[in-house]
């Protein structure tokens, strides 16, 4: 498995892992993903088989806030050089490779991303059945979030670059 940084070429993947793992609630809409592949590539990796199949992907802005907010998935700004956290709004992993580690792959790659960026952590939410694997990650629960997104209860997670 290779972990890169997502390509143009890499959105119909995307999209279709996107929506497969979404309610339709939830999930990034074909612009939204769209706007991020075109903005902040340089926070959007994504897991590749030897074969050249996404079989996975994370992402998220660069932001000043320590948690993140419902605009982020809607409303997509390139990333400051440095600073900030990486508020990531998916991490997704298509059916087929879940259970095989991707999700822990993509997450510590993102980790290595976002101290080379000289990023202050990475923050995130989850619903409450998902805070466990996180804090297995070592992402901190800061409790119940403020987002409304999809019309669900979230919790905010957040790991510090120390």
């Amino acid at each position: 498995m290779k972990i890169r940084t997502v390509t143009a070429a890499d959105l119909n993947d995307v999209y279709r892992i996107e929506t497969e793992n979404f309610s339709k609630e939830e999930a990034a809409s074909f612009e939204a993903m769209t706007a991020r592949i075109e903005k902040i590539p340089d926070t959007f990796l994504v897991a590749q088989t030897d074969d050249g199949r996404v079989a996975g992907y994370i992402e998220g802005p660069a932001v000043n806030a320590r948690h993140l907010t419902d605009d982020l998935f809607e409303t997509v700004v390139k990333n400051p050089e440095n600073g900030g956290f990486i508020a990531v709004t998916s991490l997704s992993v298509d059916a087929e490779f879940q259970g095989k580690s991707v999700g822990t792959q993509l997450i510590a790659a993102l980790k290595e991303t976002a101290k080379a960026q000289k990023r202050d952590g990475i923050n995130l939410t989850c619903h409450d059945y998902l805070i466990a694997y996180y804090e297995k990650h070592g992402f901190v629960n800061d409790g119940k979030s403020q987002s409304a997104h999809g019309g669900a209860v979230w919790y905010d997670m957040v790991w510090e670059n120390a």
